[in-house]
């Protein structure tokens, strides 16, 4: 890393080229062209990969990175199937587009306004004169609608850092004015090695009411849309890798309220950087679960060495659901034996859920408001999961022909997929319980097969538990 005498010695000479924010005209703003993207450094990294989103492009003018971030309302972001909002963001997308860059560069970066407020940008964790710091009011003025300023500034260090506003903080972050800034090393040691695949995720959390057609900024305690990089799971894209490869996920929070503790499911990693730079070898340590809390940027590193599916979330269990509701009774565990024909002899449509669990409730698919995803899962591999949220899936695979594809469910080899137990099996347990009621019975039968039926659709009558083929709900035992 750069010393700190160079960057007191390069900051002095900034500040005397009075290379200061200012306002620009729109005239005088290089025109950055739509879809362009950055190219891979010459220094061989692999480049960063921002699953759901994109990379900000940049030309290079004189030796400088000229980037051009435009702060804007997103008509329709989609956070999944049957969910889509109206949030703020930067250049059409929430999260914005992560900015890539090289240590020691000079980046300048043009930021136009098309909020309706003032804004800023915060250049989060980064090293850089005061007056780029992006702080409306005490670092420099406001953004006002329509403007567009400048920022430049020479990058001294390497990391994962963010970007975000310091005006309205409240408001426009919980709309979704986040970011990644992603610098490298310029030259990589032991430390900061190369990897072969390099991914950032950003952390979001959202209150989103059923049937609401934007995010609801003022709550502080119920959030109930958990998004990794704007996108809550079925609507996550898979992290793909081969196996062997090197793999480092970079996590930021630009969250309101929540840290996040994120497990990765079938692997130990180390944790090798924050926000305030890399973490020396001698005091890392493995994990499983990494603990990014807001305002924070945490960076994982591990070799893919166990191919498969293989599961990452947030272990804060409501953040793994999609806009569950907290308003509800609690019925778990209570005997509704007959509750259903009564309450429905005012109630037509009545039906007591949450008796028996709510493992069954995804994949109903009961009516909801429009615009919503209650309870969203999605179909997997052995059956449906009620999983959603702050949810993805690090899938690695032993040939991998495109990274952009997702190679579908992992095919197991023979013998290495848990399965219902058989009677001989369980007998090696030596618990008569268990054994008794898995054991078939050679005495006659003398009682008369239960029959089950759906608490919604009373036609369907069957013998023997199951699921209901219209609503899927799971059948009960029939009264007499």
């Amino acid at each position: 890393m750069i010393s700190r005498r160079s960057m007191l010695i390069s900051t002095a000479a900034l500040a005397a080229s009075g290379s200061l924010v200012e306002r620009v005209g729109a005239e005088d703003r290089p025109a950055l062209p739509e879809g362009a993207t950055a190219p891979v450094d010459p220094q061989g990294f692999a480049p960063i990969v921002t699953p759901n989103g994109a990379t900000l492009a940049y030309r290079l003018i004189d030796g400088v990175k000229v980037f051009h971030l435009i702060a804007e309302e997103i008509d329709s972001h989609e956070f999944a199937p049957g969910l889509r909002c109206k949030v703020w963001g930067y250049n059409g997308r929430s999260p914005g587009p992560t900015i890539e860059a090289v240590e020691g560069d000079r980046v300048r970066i043009f930021v136009t306004n098309k909020l309706p407020e003032p804004t800023s940008v915060h250049w989060h964790g980064i090293l850089l004169p005061a007056g780029m710091d992006g702080v409306s009011a005490i670092t420099q003025p406001a953004i006002q609608p329509g403007e567009t300023f400048k920022y430049e500034f020479t990058l001294r260090q390497h990391g994962t850092q963010m970007y975000h506003p310091h005006t309205d903080e409240m408001i426009q972050i919980a709309m979704g004015m986040t970011g990644m800034f992603i610098i490298h090393p310029r030259q990589p040691d032991a430390a900061s090695p190369r990897v072969d695949r390099d991914f950032a995720l950003m952390l979001h959390e959202w209150r989103i009411d059923p049937g609401a057609s934007r995010p609801n900024p003022l709550e502080m305690t119920d959030f109930n849309v958990l998004t990794f990089n704007g996108k809550a799971f079925p609507g996550t894209a898979p992290l793909v890798v081969k196996t062997g490869d090197r793999v480092r996920i970079r996590f930021g929070n630009l969250g309101p309220m929540d840290h996040h503790p994120i497990h990765l499911h079938g692997y130990h990693f180390h944790v090798t950087g924050t926000d305030g730079g890399t973490i020396p070898l001698s005091a890392r340590v493995p994990q499983t679960t990494v603990l990014v809390s807001v305002g924070t940027t945490r960076t994982i590193e591990f070799v893919a060495d166990a191919p498969g599916d293989w599961v990452m979330h947030c272990h804060m269990t409501h953040h793994m659901m999609n806009q569950m509701g907290h308003g509800a009774t609690n019925t778990l565990g209570m005997n509704t034996a007959g509750l259903d024909e009564r309450m429905q002899k005012l109630l037509p449509d009545y039906m007591t859920m949450g008796h028996h669990g709510m493992s069954d409730m995804a994949e109903m698919q009961m009516p909801v408001p429009p615009n919503s995803i209650p309870m969203r899962g999605a179909n997997a591999k052995f059956g449906y999961t009620d999983m959603g949220g702050m949810f993805t899936l690090l899938k690695v695979r032993d040939e991998v022909t495109n990274y952009d594809e997702d190679p579908g469910w992992y095919d197991h080899p023979e013998g290495t997929v848990a399965g219902k137990a058989s009677a001989e099996e369980i007998a090696m347990l030596g618990v008569p319980a268990l054994t008794a009621t898995t054991t078939p019975s050679t005495k006659p039968a003398t009682t008369q097969a239960t029959l089950y039926t759906c608490p919604m659709h009373k036609e369907i009558v069957q013998v023997g538990p199951g699921r209901c083929p219209k609503c899927k709900m799971m059948l009960v035992p029939k009264l007499k």
